[in-house]
């Protein structure tokens, strides 16, 4: 936890159970005990660690609702995706109101830091940009100034967002950098899988091909080497390895995934044919499995 969220914490405390004229007694910070000053810090971190996870969880969304606007433009499960993209635009639109003002239900506190308070405000002038372009796309406008526009806005929307993720990551202070730092990363791989399939399906729609084949081929690497040292640990990248066996299970259930979805990726990206449909499939399977190591990272915390 940072000094300010100490600090926040401890000015709480000094207040509650004050009357005039009383004297702290051994072991009670101003009318709670010291195991109740634990119990509130600990709150403060299990809220910060929910705001990390659900901050880096937009990243994804972003690439998730870029992908799922291309998988229309080929006709790939035009009603389901149709649907998938309105309910990932939903989630993105909540999240970032619950990351400025709370959601109760998503167990989201306010943000309460300016700094990041002024970031989410940009992220939402670029949301309310990009937002109208996938509504008419669901309208039925595929052409490619349209495709173009989507391809060429959605990078500003995730970086704005990633920023906001590393501001939520340094609020976390010396004490818990390092698991703010895994939840980081860890979370940034779900956004991965779906950056990967995206910059893919521009190849398919030869929008930069060139380019966006080489964007793919790096993102693949990064997911790759990442959850390499998600496994292993990583004392350069300040990675621990799994603070237990259920999270070491999980991350194998990612690589076997990974190990398939991978290279029918390389498979398509040297123009053999694939099935478009069965690479998404495993592209969300990716992303569930990767979530899952996400959620039980921040419960570690």
């Amino acid at each position: 936890m940072s000094g300010k969220r100490i600090l926040g914490v401890l000015c709480v405390v000094s207040m509650v159970g004050m009357s005039a004229g009383a004297v702290p007694q051994p072991g009670v910070a101003q009318g709670l005990d010291l195991s109740q000053l634990g119990n509130i810090v600990q709150q403060a971190t299990n809220e910060l660690a929910v705001q990390i996870n659900l901050a880096g969880r937009q990243r994804m969304l972003t690439q998730k609702m870029s992908k799922e606007a291309l998988l229309l433009a080929l006709k790939v499960q035009p009603e389901e995706n149709a649907t998938r993209l309105r309910r990932t635009m939903k989630m993105f639109d909540r999240t970032l109101k619950g990351l400025m003002k709370g959601d109760d239900e998503l167990k989201l506190v306010p943000a309460n830091d300016p700094a990041i308070l002024q970031r989410l405000r940009n992220v939402q002038v670029l949301w309310d940009g990009f937002w109208p372009l996938l509504e008419e796309l669901l309208a039925g406008d595929v052409s490619t100034a349209m495709l173009v526009g989507i391809a060429e806005s959605n990078p500003a929307l995730l970086a704005e967002m990633n920023d906001v993720v590393k501001m939520f990551e340094r609020a976390a202070g010396a004490d818990t950098a390092e698991a703010a730092v895994v939840i980081n990363l860890a979370g940034r791989q779900r956004m991965l899988t779906q950056k990967m399939l995206k910059e893919f399906l521009l190849v398919r729609l030869a929008i930069e091909t060139h380019e966006n084949r080489q964007r793919a081929l790096k993102t693949m690497q990064l997911f790759g080497d990442t959850l390499q040292a998600l496994v292993k640990g990583d004392a350069k990248q300040g990675i621990p390895a799994p603070p237990n066996e259920q999270l070491q299970q999980q991350l194998q259930k990612v690589q076997e995934l990974w190990s398939r979805y991978s290279a029918m990726l390389r498979k398509g990206l040297q123009d053999a044919d694939v099935d478009l449909a069965a690479l998404d499939a495993l592209s969300l399977q990716t992303l569930q499995e990767m979530n899952r190591a996400v959620k039980m990272y921040e419960e570690a915390w």
